[in-house]
């Protein structure tokens, strides 16, 4: 498990309208191919690239469901899911911060000490 991974994941297709657009459409494409190509970019520099890294069933599976909560409990950063979900989600509800209530809803359960979410 790899918490800087799923941050550099969700940092990255946050920061780009057509990577939010895909991910939105079909998340398991997308996680595909980031994995394949993005996620291999260390520096930006082609010689720079690694092949050791790569998410977990657990990870992949959550970024393709887009499971906030299970995310959180692997360490990744919620001001990073929240910044994605707003880009992916609030245009599906109808009142204003509803989806933000219902995402902070959903991790009403947990207590402190939250899971560590330093990289």
């Amino acid at each position: 498990m790899s918490k800087y991974l799923l941050n550099k994941f969700l940092f990255t297709v946050d920061r780009d309208p057509e990577l939010v657009a895909a991910y939105k459409a079909d998340p398991a494409a997308l996680v595909a191919r980031w994995e394949g190509d993005h996620m291999t970019r260390l520096t930006g520099v082609d010689a720079d690239r690694t092949t050791w890294l790569a998410f977990t069933d657990e990870e992949r599976t959550a970024l393709v469901e887009h499971d906030h909560v299970k995310l959180f409990e692997l360490g990744a950063h919620p001001f990073l899911t929240l910044t994605l979900w707003i880009g992916l989600f609030e245009d599906d509800y109808d009142e204003p911060l509803a989806m933000q209530h219902e995402y902070a809803a959903r991790l009403a359960h947990f207590a402190l000490p939250y899971p560590d979410i330093s990289t």
